[in-house]
């Protein structure tokens, strides 16, 4: 280490051939201003650099002037641009700039070249240190130093916009805290037809005990000079011309101080069309709307202009959130809209089941929120139902598709279906297909999702009608009715990772009239193992009610079907190992139904055994009229043995009533011959169901089908060998061997549920 002090000659040399890598050399000047005004202008850099070895040199400037003294550095070079700790400058230059708070330094910030920074004013003295690379022959400072009037505060710097870009500043001493009730200026000069917006990057408060920690902004044009703001709150934007910013500090707590800092961007850019343009979203009226607009999740490689959402075309921030139960005024400050997005939600609940059962409500996006220029990327319904009481029946404007991969959604927009209850999605559905209706059995959401523009001119017309019904048992029963021009694709719910343990989901599969329809499954094997409970599949015809079931675990998926008249679809699953899970695709296709050509043969053979026999008879009767006709005259001759009464009307039963069986019954019940006794003793009169015929008064067609006995769901291979099981049905013992479900009252059309798992089979928990 060499020192040369002020008067001195030295000579020296290096003995290593790089000393640029192991020395560096420092010329510091101390300039005394507290007895007389500083010198003005440029300062030299002295020694020049041809006199000095090519080391990394560092210029220090130390001017220390009286407390009310301020001074000025005033950069005739290209501006700077202030850059964080760790941070380096392209060049290797660099500017250190501090300030003087009574004995202590404080750091102002290190500045780089090619910024915005044009000037800053410190008070009570300053210091400088400009850091070249050896290889940087440099023979001046780049700055000047004036004189200037107190300014009251700890510095105020200057930076100038000429055209659209963007700064980064920070606070004095950053990071490690802001002086203790200190006051920090920034002055922005922006050219009139730009704006400019302010966003906060990174900020933290101190422990205050007087005073309270705030920006303030000084904006030409506004009434209430100065704007006062807290560090959380959203910054001012789309402001026109030149403007102030200034960071106050407070009275810390000694004990704990904590740290203020500040590190902040200033965005400037030419207005564009929307920022002149003002949009009301009035959710005055609503308590569970909320609305929020930010950035799409794409990092830009370039830089680009800024895009805020303003309210009250002040405020600006890049992302904003209307809460419901205000009225507000958007507007845009933003190059490309496309670069924003909406995303909506909004709460239906339920909480008294007698008021909501049976009402209808719509589930469409409000005008408001359809007018704003930016994309509504989701709309959310969160349906809450009373647990146990209620539950939900979705039905469309226009019948809906699922989305499959054979036939996958095209339209700008999709409802996509979960349940509450976690991992159960019930799949992405668009306008265009065969369902008519959707009933959920528990708190669900509907979103609303939008892929293309053009979804504000579709969405209007289309719509989800929500209404909730008693509750019933099934995580989901779809109603569709296919259509004749093609293919119905329809999949279980949670096709990604597997139908929810022990949960069951029917499809109501309508056949229009004349038509005629094809089940088919993708797969022979659903592959599943159950660990506990049984998975079976039922097709139920409903106008017969005819059912098959199939084991999912050990039988093969049926061949192509045909059904004639609608039918059921259900699919139960059980608890199954952690391997496979159940998932099925199917499709229905629908074609004209045609004639059997043995009923046609049959139908043609009566017809002519019909005529055949018809012109027999003729022919006899003929007959018989010309052998009457052949007879001689009457004569009128009393016979007194002869009945005179008029002939009567044959009889439709030509023996007597003790002479045939219509008094015999074919099944006598026992109630009607000894009820009258149970009666007398005051026994309960029961009609027992059994053996004794009675049409069916219910509703066909209204429910999914009913699992089978227990038994039944044992393998056919097993049934040769063991003995089979006791049978136990889940309907009521007075009908162990019907399949059909007449409801309560004739005509209902309700979904009521029947258990589709026996909760008292071993393996299975109990409801």
């Amino acid at each position: 280490m060499l020192t040369v002090k002020p008067g001195e000659r030295t000579s020296f040399s290096f003995t290593c051939q790089d000393p640029e890598k192991h020395f560096v050399l420092e010329i510091q000047k101390n300039i005394d201003c507290t007895a007389s005004p500083c010198p003005l202008g440029e300062v030299p850099l002295q020694p020049p650099a041809a006199a000095l070895p090519a080391l990394n040199r560092t210029f220090v400037w130390d001017v220390r002037t009286r407390k009310s003294t301020g001074l000025e550095l005033r950069f005739s070079g290209p501006r700077l641009r202030q850059v964080g700790p760790g941070d380096s400058c392209p060049d290797g230059v660099t500017y250190t700039i501090s300030s003087r708070v009574d004995a202590a330094v404080v750091k102002i910030g290190t500045f780089c070249g090619k910024g915005t920074v044009s000037r800053i004013k410190l008070q009570e003295g300053l210091k400088v240190a400009l850091h070249l690379p050896w290889f940087q022959a440099r023979n001046e400072s780049g700055f000047s130093i004036t004189n200037h009037t107190a300014i009251k505060r700890l510095c105020i710097v200057e930076s100038v916009f000429e055209d659209e870009g963007s700064a980064t500043l920070l606070s004095a001493n950053y990071p490690a805290g802001f002086p203790e009730d200190e006051l920090m200026t920034w002055q922005f000069m922006v050219p009139a037809h730009l704006r400019a917006s302010v966003s906060f990057l990174d900020f933290s408060t101190s422990n205050c005990e007087r005073k309270e920690e705030r920006v303030e902004y000084h904006i030409p044009g506004s009434a209430t000079n100065p704007e006062v703001f807290r560090l959380d709150d959203p910054q001012p934007g789309n402001m026109a011309g030149n403007f102030n910013l200034s960071l106050q500090g407070c009275d810390q707590d000694p004990q704990s101080p904590g740290a203020l800092r500040l590190r902040f961007q200033v965005l400037v850019q030419h207005p564009q069309t929307e920022s002149n343009k003002t949009y009301v979203v009035d959710l005055s009226q609503e308590r569970t709307l909320s609305l929020s607009i930010e950035p799409r999740p794409k990092p830009s490689p370039r830089f680009k202009a800024g895009c805020f959402v303003c309210l009250e075309s002040r405020t600006c921030s890049p992302k904003v959130t209307l809460a419901p139960g205000s009225k507000y005024k958007v507007s845009f400050l933003c190059d490309d809209l496309t670069r924003l997005w909406a995303i909506a939600e909004k709460t239906l609940s339920c909480s008294d089941h007698r008021y909501c059962q049976r009402k209808a409500f719509p589930l469409q996006v409000p005008d408001d929120v359809l007018q704003l220029p930016v994309q509504l990327r989701d709309f959310s319904w969160k349906l809450l139902v009373p647990r146990d009481r209620l539950s939900l029946v979705l039905t469309p404007a226009r019948k809906l598709q699922q989305h499959t991969h054979e036939r996958p959604c095209n339209a700008s927009f999709s409802y996509v279906v979960a349940s509450a209850a976690p991992d159960l999605y019930f799949g992405s559905f668009c306008t265009g297909g065969s369902i008519k209706q959707v009933l959920l059995r528990q708190n669900s959401s509907v979103t609303l999702r939008t892929y293309a523009p053009g979804f504000h001119s579709e969405v209007p017309g289309q719509g989800l009608t929500v209404s909730f019904v008693p509750y019933f048992k099934e995580e989901a029963i779809f109603t569709v009715t296919p259509d004749t021009k093609s293919k119905l694709y329809l999949r279980t719910p949670n096709w990604d990772r597997g139908l929810p343990a022990l949960s069951s989901v029917s499809w109501n599969i309508t056949v229009p009239s004349g038509q005629e329809a094809c089940l088919t499954f993708s797969k022979e094997r659903t592959g599943v193992v159950c660990q506990s409970g049984r998975a079976f599949m039922i097709i139920q015809e409903q106008r017969t009610q005819m059912e098959e079931i199939f084991s999912l675990e050990d039988d093969t998926l049926p061949k192509p079907s045909f059904h004639r008249h609608s039918f059921w679809v259900n699919i139960s699953n059980c608890s199954p190992t952690s391997g496979k899970q159940l998932d099925l695709l199917f499709w229905v296709t629908l074609t004209p139904r045609t004639l059997d050509v043995t009923v046609i043969t049959a139908v043609v053979g009566g017809g002519v055994s019909l005529l055949f026999a018809l012109g027999l008879i003729i022919c006899c009767v003929k007959k018989y009229r010309k052998k009457k006709v052949n007879k001689g005259p009457a004569v009128g001759i009393y016979n007194g043995n002869i009945n005179t009464q008029m002939p009567l009307q044959p009889k439709k039963f030509q023996k007597g009533r003790k002479d045939n069986d219509s008094h015999v019954y074919a099944v006598i019940e026992d109630t009607m011959v000894y009820g009258h006794l149970l009666q007398g003793s005051g026994g309960s009169f029961l009609q027992p169901e059994v053996d004794a015929y009675r049409p069916f008064q219910g509703a066909m067609g209204d429910r999914p089908p009913s699992p089978p006995p227990t038994c039944s769901r044992v393998p056919t291979a097993k049934l040769a060998e063991e003995k089979p099981p006791p049978c136990t049905s889940l309907e009521p013992e007075t009908e162990p061997y019907t399949f059909s479900h007449p409801s309560q009252a004739a005509g209902s059309n309700r979904a009521t549920h029947v258990p589709l798992l026996d909760p008292q089979e071993p393996g299975l928990p109990a409801e």
